[in-house]
């Protein structure tokens, strides 16, 4: 079971960055939230044929700052 049906499962419908399950770390234990891995975002973007360059720019400008409402996935900065 992948770890977006196991938070489908225990928590029931969420909302999602589309494109980016392999990239969940898992679910804020105050809202619900889904929380990515901002790394592992820019990576699938650039698996996808981005540019490392590209993959940034596009994951903060498109994916990062898109606000739909208060079940907004979180996002973790795990670069270090």
């Amino acid at each position: 079971m992948t770890m977006l049906e196991q938070i489908i499962e225990k928590y029931g419908p969420v909302l999602i960055a589309d494109g980016f399950d392999d990239a969940i770390l898992g679910v804020s234990s105050q809202g619900g939230q889904v929380i990515y891995s901002i790394q592992k975002c820019i990576d699938i973007l650039i698996a996808e044929g981005m540019s490392e360059e590209d993959a940034i720019e596009h994951f903060y400008f498109n994916v990062e700052c898109a606000y739909v409402g208060e079940d907004t996935p979180l996002w973790c900065d795990d670069f270090f």
